[in-house]
C-alpha cells in the first residue's frame, strides 16, 4: 500500500515538474532570406577581391582545354586541334601553351625538345614545329626531373610562360590545363581574358562526374563553354570493322544535352592516334584524311565559328 502511495506522489511530481509545451512553427522564409543575403554579399566580397582580367599581348582568342579527369586524352585533343585549326582555310595563327607545370606532355607529343631562345625583351620566343609556336615547362627543365614546387613558385613559373612568351600575331592560343579544377585553372580563369574553353571526357561514368566539376568551374568564373568532346568514344576492329563501346555509350552527348553545352565531337579510341601522339607525329599531320582528322577538323571549325 504505502509503495503504490509512493508511486502516486513520484507520478504527480514528475508531471508537475514538466513545462508546459507551446505549439510553435519555424518560419522558413526567414531563413531563406538570411541565407540568400549572406550569399549575395559573399558573392560581392569575391568580385572586389578578384584581381582584373587581362588580354595576353599579341594574343587575340585564348581557348582552354581542361579535363576534370586525368587519362582522356585532353593533351592530345589540344595538340591536334591546335593543328587542325590551324589548317582552316583562314589560316589563323596559333600556338600552344601547355600549362601543367607537373606533368607537361606537348615537347613529346610535338617532338621539340630545344630550349627557347630570348628576344631583345628578354620574352621567350615559343619553339616552333608543323607551323605551331608552343610554350612549356618541359622545355625550360630537366625532363627526367620531377618538379616539386608549392603553389607561389607553380604560380611564378605560369605567369612567365603566359605573359612572358612572345605571343605576337597569334589569332589563337590553345592552352593545355592539367587535370581537375584546381590553383592552375583558377589563375588563368581568373586574370587572363578567355573566348572560351573545351572539356574533354570519355563516355565513362568516373569521368563523365569530373567533367561536369570542371563545366560548373567555367560557369562560377564566367568562361564560356564552347562544348564538350568524347574522347574515346568507340573502338572499331581494324579487321571485321565491328564498332566496340569500350567505355560505356554517349556518354558525354547525354551529359552535354543536360548541361546545355555543345557535344563538338565524338573520337575513337584508334592505336594509330596513340602511336602518333607518342612518336611526335600528330594524326592530324600524318593522316589528314582520317575518320579521326575529319573530326578534329571539324571541332576546330565550330570553335572558328563560335569565336565570330
Amino acid at each position: 500500500m504505502i509503495w503504490n502511495n509512493i508511486s502516486v506522489v513520484s507520478k504527480s511530481l514528475k508531471c508537475s515538474m514538466l513545462p508546459p509545451i507551446r505549439h510553435f512553427k519555424i518560419s522558413t522564409s526567414v531563413y531563406s532570406s538570411k541565407e540568400e543575403a549572406m550569399k549575395k554579399r559573399q558573392a560581392e566580397l569575391m568580385k572586389k577581391g578578384l584581381p582584373k582580367r587581362k588580354t595576353i599581348e599579341g594574343v587575340q582568342h585564348v581557348i582552354l582545354v581542361s579535363s576534370g579527369k586525368g587519362g582522356v586524352g585532353k593533351s592530345t585533343t589540344a595538340v591536334n586541334l591546335s593543328l587542325a585549326l590551324s589548317k582552316l582555310s583562314s589560316s589563323p595563327k596559333v600556338s600552344l601553351l601547355d600549362a601543367d607545370i607537373f606533368g607537361p606532355s606537348i615537347p613529346t607529343m610535338m617532338n621539340i625538345s630545344e630550349l627557347p631562345l630570348l628576344d631583345s625583351k628578354d620574352k621567350m620566343l615559343p619553339v616552333m614545329n608543323y607551323g605551331v609556336g608552343c610554350m612549356s615547362m618541359g622545355l625550360l627543365v630537366d625532363p627526367n626531373s620531377a618538379v616539386v614546387w608549392r603553389g607561389p613558385m607553380v604560380m611564378g613559373a605560369l605567369d612567365k610562360m603566359v605573359h612572358g612568351t612572345n605571343w605576337s600575331g597569334t589569332d589563337v592560343l590553345v592552352v593545355d590545363l592539367p587535370p581537375g579544377t584546381g590553383d592552375i585553372h583558377l589563375s588563368i580563369s581568373q586574370t587572363v581574358e578567355i573566348a572560351g574553353a573545351v572539356v574533354v571526357s570519355t563516355p565513362q561514368k568516373v569521368a563523365l562526374a569530373d567533367a561536369r566539376k570542371g563545366v560548373d568551374m567555367f560557369n562560377k568564373v564566367g568562361i564560356p563553354v564552347l562544348g564538350v568532346v568524347q574522347n574515346m568514344s568507340s573502338f572499331v576492329c581494324g579487321k571485321c570493322g565491328e564498332k566496340t563501346h569500350v567505355f560505356g555509350c554517349d556518354g558525354a552527348q547525354r551529359m552535354a544535352q543536360e548541361l546545355g553545352v555543345s557535344l563538338l565531337g565524338d573520337v575513337p579510341l584508334d592505336p594509330a592516334l596513340m602511336s602518333s601522339s607518342d612518336s611526335g607525329k600528330p594524326i592530324v599531320m600524318t593522316h589528314p584524311d582520317s575518320e579521326i582528322s575529319q573530326t578534329y577538323q571539324s571541332i576546330a571549325q565550330q570553335i572558328i565559328d563560335k569565336l565570330r
